[in-house]
């Protein structure tokens, strides 16, 4: 059971939820991400690396076993998610503030990282320049967003589910670099350099639907918000119709983000 405090909201989607939720919601898939992405963009030992829109911390733990903790600085607008990366890491220096409002002198980060985050940002491409601000000449800047107009998020099974229900409902799909390119094209516009593109690939095993189901219920983002906001009819016909996905017992669900990097 998880005790929600106050809900506020980043772009109009719901965060300020309790960081366990989080961590059973997304955490599952952003953990293994951390790895994959931090490995891609290069941070090594004695960087300092900034984590932007950082929430509980599961890229900053990994920053902070490659940088050391000493190294490493996080930023994210929700007060539970700051209190949970303090608490998690209390040698790292973690701010509650924007994307866009970074608190940080020109040029003191070697890497700047934005692990999905870019797709909840108010302005996507200043959220992006202030991040390539904060970072030293020829210092790299990276993101990645999980390929939601694509159909391999990890929530791809969900939304799919919903609009089945629904055609009206309104997914992911639409967010700032969740297709093909976008990513890309909001780094160029941000003004960083030798921008290259990729694809992260994750794989999650689940023991069953239930397990996969139930951080649903828990009030997370968009897809925690529809839920929310059905009646238990509702939300009944739509945890059946997830069921559909996937078979009975054990199964996995692999993820793909779409991800840059950019020189300053």
């Amino acid at each position: 059971m998880f005790v929600r405090p106050q809900r506020r909201t980043v772009d109009g989607v719901t965060f300020d939820v309790a960081s366990a939720a989080y961590d059973r919601f997304m955490g599952r898939y952003s953990a293994p991400l951390a790895t994959e992405f931090a490995g891609w963009a290069g941070v090594r030992r004695g960087d300092r690396v900034l984590d932007v829109g950082c929430g509980p911390g599961a890229l900053t733990g990994v920053l902070v076993e490659r940088a050391g903790a000493a190294h490493v600085v996080a930023v994210d607008p929700s007060a539970p998610f700051v209190d949970a990366c303090r608490s998690r890491f209390p040698l790292v220096e973690v701010h509650r503030v924007p994307a866009e409002q970074l608190p940080f002198a020109d040029g003191i980060f070697d890497h700047a990282l934005a692990q999905l985050v870019v797709h909840f940002m108010q302005d996507p491409v200043t959220g992006l320049a202030e991040m390539a601000r904060v970072t030293r000449r020829h210092g790299q800047v990276a993101a990645c967003v999980w390929d939601l107009a694509g159909d391999r998020s990890p929530l791809s099974p969900f939304w799919s589910a919903a609009r089945r229900l629904d055609p009206r409902v309104v997914d992911e799909s639409e967010r700032a670099g969740a297709r093909e390119g976008h990513l890309a094209e909001l780094a160029l516009e941000a003004g960083l350099l030798e921008v290259e593109a990729a694809e992260l690939s994750v794989t999650v095993a689940h023991p069953d639907f239930e397990e996969w189901w139930e951080p649903y219920t828990f009030g997370v983002g968009p897809a925690g918000d529809h839920v929310a906001a059905l009646d238990p009819a509702g939300r009944e016909e739509l945890r059946e119709e997830c069921r559909l996905c996937f078979p009975d017992g054990p199964f996995e669900v692999t993820a793909v983000a779409w991800a840059v990097r950019g020189r300053t």
